[in-house]
């Protein structure tokens, strides 16, 4: 790896014109840049830096027809095809909507903006890719290749910034929290977990005892969580293309989250990467990173929500799982018989 801070965008583009094939968050790697660094090296060649904030690029998504929304963190990859549906704004959380995309936006981590078009197998691919401060990807939106021009240059036309420099100072990424609780307050916490109404609720009450998810999981006990063993979760994949369980899986990171709502029929591990190969739905998950694998049962009005959640060994979320709500039903007792069938850590349950 080369010493980012000495990295010019000359020497950015010629590993770029080296590797054409290496994706950018992997070049990036290799040079010890942000992933955003290594497109800003590119604008005027068909890079252009556009503004990031989602109140300004989301209400055009519509327009262009079937595209593929990409959301990731360290661990996981998303990636959903569709129309981008109804935009819903917001100043902490903003939304969009539609029976394809599902995602929760947090716009002030939309920092950096890039339209890419790049030539692939002869024919131009074009991409709208959102990073964070850091320089770290958000959110990226692959778009039809065909039909889509005027729109396109509409895109272009409005959101262009004037700053079109090669050159791109982004933040120290944020640290992040590591599990936190308070044993003392063990008895507190499940006293609060039994009034629950909705799992919206549950990050204001582990807050307002200051402890954090993750921690709060591991002092919780039965019959609130139970600790599974992580080689589970290929079990969990497996067993929801086997019963063709409808779902919702959620994967994000501290800017996006991206929801799939429905079954998964085509699952291929590949080496470490657990991955599910539908037609408009894939999940790309690195197993090995999961070093905590939690079930969890929280009460709601509409009765009980239990959730499958794997964290990496930082303590960082990768994923939830529920069960696909039926009508105005939060419990879901295929999802939960196949969630009961789960190895605990050093105990085999019974299938």
């Amino acid at each position: 790896m080369e010493a980012g801070e000495n990295v010019t965008p000359d020497r950015i583009r010629a590993v770029r014109a080296e590797k054409s094939t290496m994706r950018s968050r992997d070049l990036a790697d290799s040079l010890g840049v942000a992933e955003a660094q290594v497109l800003a090296a590119q604008c005027g060649a068909g890079v252009t830096r556009i503004a990031a904030h989602p109140d300004g690029l989301m209400p055009r998504m519509p327009g262009f027809g079937e595209a593929m929304a990409l959301t990731r963190n360290e661990s996981a990859v998303i990636e959903k095809t569709g129309a981008y549906g109804d935009y819903t704004p917001g100043d902490h959380a903003a939304m969009v909507l539609s029976p394809s995309i599902d995602l929760r936006i947090f716009p002030r981590h939309w920092v950096h903006g890039f339209a890419v078009e790049e030539q692939k197998g002869g024919k131009i691919r074009r991409s709208i890719q959102i990073f964070d401060a850091a320089g770290d990807a958000v959110h990226k939106i692959y778009l039809a290749e065909d039909g889509i021009e005027a729109e396109w240059a509409a895109l272009l036309d409005a959101l262009r910034l004037d700053d079109q420099s090669e050159s791109l100072r982004v933040a120290p990424r944020e640290p992040l929290e590591p599990a936190k609780s308070d044993p003392a307050k063990a008895g507190r916490l499940r006293e609060e977990w039994d009034r629950l109404t909705d799992t919206h609720q549950f990050l204001q009450m582990v807050r307002k005892l200051k402890m954090n998810r993750l921690g709060a999981y591991r002092i919780a006990g039965a019959p609130y969580v139970r600790p599974l063993d992580p080689a589970g979760m290929s079990r969990l994949l497996d067993g929801l293309a086997e019963r063709a369980l409808p779902f919702m899986l959620f994967v994000g990171n501290q800017g996006c989250i991206e929801i799939h709502g429905g079954p998964a029929a085509n699952i291929k591990p590949t080496g470490p990467w657990l991955n599910i190969l539908d037609p408009d739905f894939n999940l790309h998950l690195r197993g090995d990173h999961v070093a905590e694998l939690w079930a969890v049962t929280k009460p709601t009005k509409r009765g009980p929500a239990v959730s499958v959640e794997a964290f990496d060994a930082q303590g960082a979320l990768i994923l939830q799982a529920f069960g696909m709500r039926q009508g105005e039903v939060d419990h879901t007792p295929g999802w939960d018989d196949l969630v009961a069938t789960l190895p605990g850590l050093g105990a085999e349950v019974p299938a």
